[in-house]
C-alpha cells in the first residue's frame, strides 16, 4: 500500500466541503452519476473508433445499491475505469491554475452553496459532504490489474493493488451519521429522477423488497434490480415531448448547477446537414469565464456517441459561458481533434448555432426584461469580446452590448446614445479607464457636459483594445474623449492672443516635466480644472498599457502621456508672474500627477508629489 498526499487545493477545498458545505448535500450523488456516465461515454467512443477496443464487451450500464446497516453507498459503472496514474491524477490534484485563486475568493456566504462543487469541475470530492471514507476500487478498459483508493477526506490518501472483474469504477461511501438518510431506496431514486433521469445509460438500483403481514411482522424479502432513469438521451426527443422541468433536470446534470438555466435553445436542422443542439445560458457567470483554462461547455455527440466535452473549438470563446450538447449525423466516429478543427462540417454547424444564439439574445432582449437585465449583467463582457472576435456578426453583437453613460442611469446600448444624439453630432463619443465614478468625475468630460453632449462611460479594462477595433456603429465614427485631437470637433475656438499669451507658461511646464510627457498643450476641453492627460491618437492609453504589462509583455514601453492645461485657471495662471525653478517644478509635477490620480492612473512617486503639494501648500 502507498501513500499519497493531497495537492495543497485539494485538501484545502476538501476542507471547506467538510467544514463548511451543508446546503444541497443531496448533489454528491448528482456528481459521481455524472462521473460515471462520463466514464461510460470515454469507452463507448473507444468501443466503435478504436480497433483495441472493439473487442471489448460492453453494456454501458451504472449501477447502483445501498446498505443501511452498514451505512454505504455503492454507485458503479463498467466504463473506460483508472490505473494508478490515473487515480493519482484525478482524485489528488487539480490540474487547473485557476483552483488556488477560486478558493481564496470563497466568501462565508458562498461556502454555504455547494454547487459551487460542481461548477468548480470537481464533483467527486462533494460526496464528503456525507461520507467520512471514500473507496475507489478501478480497472482501465484495456487492462489486467486493478486498484484501490482510500481515504478519509482529510491530508492523505492510499492506492493499493485490488481486484475487479470488468473495467469500470466502483465507488463506496462509508456514510457519516447524517449521511445515513441516504441509504434507502425512495432517497435515491428520487435525487436520481431529480437530477440525473436523462443520463443516457440506464441507472439501475439494486435493493430489498420485503413484504409484511398484518401485524407488520417482515414475512419475506427479496433482492429486485430496476431501472430508475429514462437513459434516453434527452437532446434527441422532439420539443413536444419535454416540458420545461425535463430541460431544467438535463441542464443541472450537464452543467453541474444546482440552478435552473436561465433559457435555453433547442434546434433540429435537417437538410444538407443532420444535427441537434440543445444550449443552455446559466443564470451566472461560470467561475472559470475569465480563466485561461476555462473548462468548455459544449459537449460533441455523433450520432449519440460522445465524442468530447474538451475541445475548445466547438465555440468561439467569446460564447464560452454556453453549456450544452451539439450532436452530428454527418461527422465520422473516428473524428479527432486536429480534424475538428479543420472541418467544415463542424464549423458549419458553429457558424449556424452561434447565429441561432445570437438570434435568442435579441429575441430576450425584446421579450423579456428580466432575464435580459440578469443575462447582460453576467455576460456583457464576452459579448464584448465577440466585437473583437468575430467580424461576421460584429453588427448583431453591436445591438446587444451595453454600456455606462453620462446621461443615463444603468446600462444603454448603442441604438440608444445614437437615439438621443444632437442633430448636428457626427461621432459618437466615449471615455474609458477606471471605474465608473471616477471617469464620470473627469476633466475630458468637462467641455461635452457644458455643451450637452453624451459621452459612453467605458469602465472595463478590456474597452480600450475592443472599442477601437469596432470602429464605426452604423455611420457613426467612435471617438474616445482621453485620444489628442478628440476635442477639435467641439467647436471651441482657441483664442489666438491667449495662445500666444500662454506660450511660456507651456514651455516652462514642458521644460520642468522633462521626459515624464510626450508634450504639454493648451487645452480646449477644460473649464473647471487644470490639467488633464490625453494619449496620442498612435500609442495605447495609460491604462491599457498598465494591462498589457499585467498580462505579461514585460516589453511594453513606457507611454508618455500627452498634458493638456487650462490657461485661465488660477494655478496655471500663477506660472506667469514667477521664475523660481523649484516652485515650477512643484506646480508642474502636481499639475500631472492630479491628472493622472483623477484618471485612476497609479503615479509612480508618491512620496515625491505629497512633498511637491505640502512646499506649494506651505506657500
Amino acid at each position: 500500500m502507498a501513500q499519497h498526499r493531497f495537492q495543497t487545493e485539494v485538501s484545502q477545498l476538501l476542507h471547506l466541503i467538510i467544514h463548511s458545505l451543508y446546503s444541497n448535500r443531496e448533489i454528491f450523488l448528482r456528481e459521481l452519476v455524472s462521473n460515471a456516465s462520463d466514464a461510460l461515454d470515454k469507452l463507448k467512443y473507444l468501443t466503435v473508433a478504436d480497433d483495441l477496443y472493439k473487442s471489448i464487451s460492453f453494456n454501458p450500464r451504472i449501477d447502483l445499491s445501498f446498505n443501511k446497516d452498514a451505512k454505504t453507498i455503492t454507485i458503479a459503472d463498467n466504463g473506460i475505469g483508472m490505473n494508478e496514474a490515473d487515480l493519482v491524477e484525478s482524485l489528488g490534484t487539480i490540474a487547473r491554475s485557476g483552483t488556488k485563486a477560486f478558493l481564496e475568493k470563497l466568501t462565508e456566504d458562498v461556502k454555504k452553496d455547494s454547487n459551487l462543487i460542481g461548477r468548480f469541475g470537481v464533483g467527486f470530492y462533494s460526496a464528503f459532504m456525507v461520507a467520512d471514507r471514500i473507496d475507489v476500487i478501478s480497472r482501465k478498459a484495456g487492462e489486467t490489474a486493478a486498484w484501490k483508493w482510500s481515504s478519509d477526506g482529510k491530508d492523505s490518501y492510499d492506492i493499493e493493488a485490488a481486484e475487479r472483474d470488468t473495467q469500470g469504477t466502483t465507488v463506496i461511501l462509508h456514510l457519516t451519521e447524517e449521511g445515513a438518510e441516504y441509504t434507502n431506496r425512495w432517497s435515491i431514486e428520487d435525487i436520481i429522477k431529480r437530477y440525473s433521469n436523462h443520463v443516457a445509460f440506464p441507472i439501475y438500483l439494486t435493493y430489498d423488497e420485503k413484504e409484511y403481514d398484518n401485524k407488520g411482522k417482515e414475512k419475506s424479502s427479496k433482492t429486485k434490480t430496476e431501472q430508475i432513469n429514462s437513459g434516453t438521451a434527452l437532446w434527441r426527443k422532439a420539443k413536444s415531448e419535454l416540458k420545461e422541468k425535463d430541460y431544467a433536470e438535463f441542464y443541472k446534470q450537464l452543467g453541474h448547477d444546482g440552478e435552473d438555466p436561465l433559457f435555453y435553445v433547442h434546434t433540429k436542422a435537417e437538410g444538407t446537414l443532420e444535427y441537434t443542439t440543445l444550449f443552455y445560458i446559466p443564470q451566472k457567470a461560470p467561475f472559470d469565464l475569465y480563466h485561461a483554462d476555462y473548462k468548455p461547455g459544449v459537449k460533441l455527440y455523433v450520432k449519440r456517441i460522445f465524442i468530447t466535452d474538451d475541445d475548445k473549438e466547438l465555440m468561439p470563446t467569446w460564447l464560452r459561458f454556453v453549456r450544452g450538447v451539439i450532436d452530428s449525423e454527418d461527422l465520422p466516429l473516428n473524428v479527432s481533434r486536429e480534424i475538428l478543427q479543420q472541418n467544415k462540417i463542424l464549423l458549419n454547424i458553429r457558424n449556424a448555432s452561434v447565429k441561432k444564439l445570437l438570434s435568442e439574445f435579441k429575441n430576450l432582449l425584446e421579450n423579456n426584461k428580466e432575464k435580459w437585465e440578469t443575462f447582460i449583467s453576467q455576460f456583457n463582457r464576452p459579448l464584448k469580446e465577440g466585437l473583437y472576435q468575430d467580424f461576421a456578426n460584429r453588427e448583431q453583437i453591436q445591438e446587444l452590448i451595453r454600456f455606462k453613460s453620462t446621461a443615463a442611469e444603468g446600462w444603454t446600448s448603442l441604438a440608444d446614445y445614437a437615439s438621443r444624439m444632437k442633430p448636428d453630432q457626427k461621432h459618437i463619443y466615449y471615455i474609458t479607464g477606471g471605474d465608473e465614478k471616477t471617469l464620470k468625475a473627469s476633466p475630458l468630460l468637462e467641455a461635452y457636459t457644458a455643451k450637452g453632449i453624451e459621452v459612453l462611460v467605458m469602465d472595463d479594462e478590456i474597452d480600450d483594445i475592443i472599442i477601437p477595433s469596432a470602429g464605426k456603429y452604423k455611420d457613426w465614427e467612435l471617438k474616445a474623449v482621453n485620444r489628442a485631437g478628440a476635442d477639435e470637433e467641439l467647436g471651441e475656438k482657441q483664442d489666438k492672443h491667449a495662445e500666444k499669451e500662454i506660450k511660456p507658461v507651456i514651455e516652462k511646464i514642458k521644460k520642468a516635466l522633462g521626459d515624464r510627457v510626450k508634450e504639454v498643450k493648451l487645452s480646449r476641453r477644460l473649464h473647471d480644472s487644470p490639467s488633464c492627460i490625453v494619449a496620442d491618437e498612435n500609442d495605447p492609453s495609460i491604462q491599457m498599457a498598465q494591462m498589457l504589462r499585467a498580462m505579461g509583455q514585460t516589453e511594453m514601453p513606457d507611454i508618455k502621456p500627452i498634458l493638456e492645461v487650462n490657461g485661465e485657471h488660477p494655478i496655471v495662471a500663477k506660472l506667469k508672474d514667477t521664475d523660481d525653478e523649484q516652485r515650477i517644478a512643484d506646480i508642474a509635477g502636481v499639475l500631472l500627477d492630479q491628472a493622472l490620480l483623477v484618471e485612476g492612473v497609479k503615479i509612480k512617486d508618491p512620496a515625491d508629489f505629497v512633498k511637491r503639494l505640502n512646499r506649494l501648500l506651505a506657500g
